[in-house]
């Protein structure tokens, strides 16, 4: 298991397992039917599967040590590594006015699997009739009928089933292997997607960084804004995204990644108070990129934090600030590179 973060390290973070190209796709299944269909035909291999279970958001690092012990779990038994998750979140459902709000979509989360090299994810609809599910049919439907579990591979407060009832025990007295993961911790704090979430909200993306073991990013679709900024200040390009959880306002250095090339930039988050706007935008000046682009895809993965947003009497003191920030994002970065070194 990795050791923890020590203070005085390098600001690039080191991820505990990024895996390696496959020869085939990860298996992205959406049903128990589905699986059914495609691995229990007849004449087929049986292999063997170890699995683990869980929502998975963010895939941080406690996430990659129990999917990287799968994954190594099944390459010793010639077996296959599954990933079992379910959509929407449990709570969306349980707990609709408590439930968190998520740091991947759906997509995020599967893609962010299948680079830890994962053979295959079956994600469940989490609905009323799987809600009601004791942990024995559980077991007995997904695991056993369906997966055909040999081990399963599971973390720190592992639990499943209605009201999760369900924990490594019930495993055991079915007659599935088990193997525990203990958790990962960064400057003493357990990795964990609430301890992930908390940071982001605070605006402390250095230690979210340190959990995921890379930078949180916001992936989507580059939207027209209103000009201004263009005209008035320095050019960007406006984000667009269905991930729920935002950075705190503010700015931030980060890298923008775009038509396949990442550039370091710097971005506000918020609601540019000095031109009164209305809803919270996302906006990116990449440094050395002089497209004008209006649409496309779009990351922005957030580094460091710079400073509160605030606002200013007019365009002219605002370009003068965000010129500032910009100085000092790129003075971020090459420090940053220059530690790295």
């Amino acid at each position: 298991m990795p050791s923890n973060d020590e203070k005085g390290k390098p600001l690039v973070p080191t991820t505990l397992f990024v895996g390696k190209p496959k020869s085939e796709p990860m298996a992205r299944v959406h049903s128990a039917e589905e699986w059914v269909e495609r691995f229990h035909k007849s004449g087929a291999k049986r292999k063997t599967n170890i699995v683990t279970i869980g929502n998975f958001d963010g895939v941080h690092l406690g996430h990659q040590a129990i999917l990287r012990a799968a994954w190594e779990s099944a390459g010793q038994l010639d077996g296959m590594s599954v990933a079992l998750t379910f959509f929407p979140h449990p709570a969306k459902l349980l707990r609709p006015g408590h439930a968190p709000q998520l740091l991947m979509t759906l997509d995020q989360r599967l893609d962010a699997i299948e680079r830890l090299e994962i053979d295959a994810t079956l994600v469940l609809r989490f609905d009323e009739q799987l809600a009601r599910l004791s942990p024995r049919d559980f077991v007995e439907k997904y695991l056993k009928q369906t997966l055909r579990t040999w081990t399963v591979v599971y973390g720190e407060n592992f639990r499943f089933g209605h009201k999760g009832a369900g924990d490594a025990s019930t495993l055991y007295e079915m007659g599935i292997d088990l193997m525990p993961c203990p958790p990962v911790t960064v400057n003493d704090v357990v990795v964990s997607s609430t301890a992930i979430r908390s940071a982001i909200r605070e605006g402390r993306v250095e230690a979210a960084r340190r959990m995921l073991g890379r930078p949180y990013a916001l992936a989507g679709e580059i939207r027209t804004g209103t000009g201004q900024g263009r005209k008035l200040v320095v050019p960007t390009l406006n984000l667009t995204t269905e991930q729920e959880l935002l950075p705190k306002n503010g700015v931030y250095a980060t890298e923008a990644v775009v038509e396949g090339k990442t550039y370091r930039a710097a971005t506000n988050v918020g609601m540019r108070p000095t031109f009164d706007g209305a809803r919270i935008t996302i906006e990116s000046h990449l440094f050395d990129f002089s497209d004008n682009l209006t649409s496309g895809k779009l990351e922005v993965r957030f580094w460091q934090r710079l400073r509160d947003e605030r606002k200013f009497s007019g365009p002219a003191e605002l370009r003068e600030q965000v010129l500032k920030d910009i100085d000092q994002a790129k003075g971020f970065f090459k420090e940053s590179k220059t530690k790295e070194g």
